[in-house]
């Protein structure tokens, strides 16, 4: 290798050596603020996550095998906790030991819940249900995703009961079902405090009808059967079960002519219609346009839950809530409406502002780190501006050190150079000489290095000369 190459690159070397010397305690800072951040602020959610449903065929479970597809796509893995709905949900929510995240909860539950007097369990039909405690449960501390669906009150009754009951087979009001057989749900499911809700409000006394309360399988095959006359369901139209039962011969959907004044009356409750063909267009499926009432069901987080999570979920409910369907237009849900409980401000922020900025245009992973990072990235760089303003003069003091430090030694030449003998302090001279020689260092820092060389011949040419009157000695640099 040539000299000139070879003392090029040793320079260099020496001079990036002193570079990561003096900055290296800058940067195992700025690493260490950068760690301790992270560990605070926990930018990234956990990769899994429990999310309660309801039960197997009901409309809980096919949106929870929806989100669960979602969040795959960004590497979350949702797990499905199946349960007999909305109580079995909120009881598991207010739990802290059940390591449920999110559930699906009807609109109104807690209020069905307070007034009604039936037990916590959920109607497997319908995957709705009253609460199973207390609103004031302690560590209830829940927020709102947004609601995300209508789950309207099906009553499903046999054309042929309304003509035995009625003399036509049509069902004109609740009040007509007195002498019914009527299936509201298993008990402590959501469909009957809501149903009793509805009884009530049409007056109708205890014992007018026959209350019955079997799971929704078996209650739909008594009904298909002839032992029973009717089925109250809550759900969304996706549940097999509704979809079915709106397509078989003999069984009609009662029309709730009053939607409007129940909506009115209970603030959980709203009116929705179901359009004529939309179940079947080419068989006119509804023949004429038919009035529901319906709670809207809401999507619900512990509190404790990473922004990131709540973020996605949003986003999931968006894919899969956002389309049009027979209640709604596209664009209808998911939304921050009709809510019991308050809205979780990075739900709040995706309503407010959509989709965040980043996650646009980078992975998630990435986007959401920096969302979360960029707060702490400002204050760390607030803190290492300063910092970082010692760095040059201290880089500077030690390319200028590996020069300075010779010239003790080149000083006490010249001090002892009237008390030496000659030959000896040449050699010392000689000595320093050497390894002057040797220093390298960058070429800005040269002319004080050429100054050393000057200063050492300068000694020298004293110490040949003999000593000096005191007067004449002067220090070199």
């Amino acid at each position: 290798m040539p000299k000139t190459l070879h003392t090029s690159l040793r320079t260099s070397l020496l001079t990036l050596r002193h570079l990561l010397l003096t900055a290296g305690p800058f940067v195992l800072l700025a690493a260490g603020l950068l760690l301790l951040a992270y560990l605070v602020l926990q930018p990234n959610p956990p990769k899994q996550v429990v999310l309660a449903t309801g039960v197997e065929q009901g409309a809980y479970a096919e949106f929870g095998k929806r989100y669960a597809e979602q969040l795959k796509k960004h590497g979350i893995t949702v797990t499905l906790r199946a349960t007999q709905g909305a109580a079995d949900n909120l009881a598991l929510l207010r739990d802290p030991a059940s390591a449920v995240d999110l559930a699906f909860v009807q609109g109104g539950a807690d209020d069905a819940a307070a007034s009604s007097n039936t037990g916590a369990a959920d109607n497997p039909a319908s995957d709705t249900t009253s609460a199973a405690a207390p609103a004031t449960t302690p560590g209830a501390s829940l927020v709102s995703l947004g609601s995300v669906f209508f789950e309207p009150v099906w009553l499903f009754y046999r054309q042929d009961s309304a003509q035995r009951l009625l003399g036509q087979p049509v069902l004109g009001s609740l009040a007509q079902l007195a002498g019914a057989r009527l299936n509201i749900g298993a008990p402590g499911s959501g469909a009957p405090p809501l149903l009793q809700h509805l009884l009530a409000a049409n007056h109708i006394q205890p014992g007018a009808i026959t209350v019955l309360q079997q799971p929704t399988t078996p209650a739909v095959v008594d009904l298909l059967g002839g032992n029973m006359d009717a089925i109250a369901l809550a759900s969304a139209p996706e549940a097999l079960m509704v979809q079915m039962l709106l397509q078989t011969p003999g069984i009609a959907l009662f029309d709730f002519a009053q939607a409007e004044a129940y909506s009115r009356r209970f603030p959980f409750i709203s009116a929705v219609r179901l359009p004529r063909g939309v179940v079947d267009l080419a068989r006119d499926q509804p023949p004429a346009d038919v009035q529901l009432v319906a709670p809207t069901a809401t999507l619900l987080a512990k509190a404790s839950l990473h922004p990131a999570l709540v973020q996605l979920f949003v986003q999931a409910a968006q894919q899969v809530h956002g389309g049009a369907g027979w209640f709604q237009r596209k664009g209808d849900f998911p939304n921050a409406g009709n809510s019991d409980r308050p809205l979780a401000p990075e739900a709040q922020r995706f309503y407010r502002n959509g989709v965040p900025w980043l996650q646009r245009y980078l992975p998630f992973w990435l986007a959401n780190l920096a969302d979360r990072m960029w707060l702490a990235l400002l204050g760390i760089v607030a803190v290492l501006i300063p910092l970082g303003r010692v760095l040059p003069p201290l880089y500077e003091f030690r390319i200028r050190s590996r020069v300075f430090r010779w010239y003790a030694r080149l000083r006490a030449v010249e001090t002892n150079a009237d008390q030496h003998d000659r030959s000896a302090l040449l050699a010392e001279l000689d000595q320093i000489e050497a390894h002057v020689g040797q220093i390298s260092v960058p070429l800005s820092y040269t002319d004080e290095l050429y100054a050393l060389r000057s200063h050492i011949q300068m000694v020298r040419q004293q110490v040949q000369a003999g000593p000096l009157p005191a007067a004449g000695r002067s220090g070199a640099g």
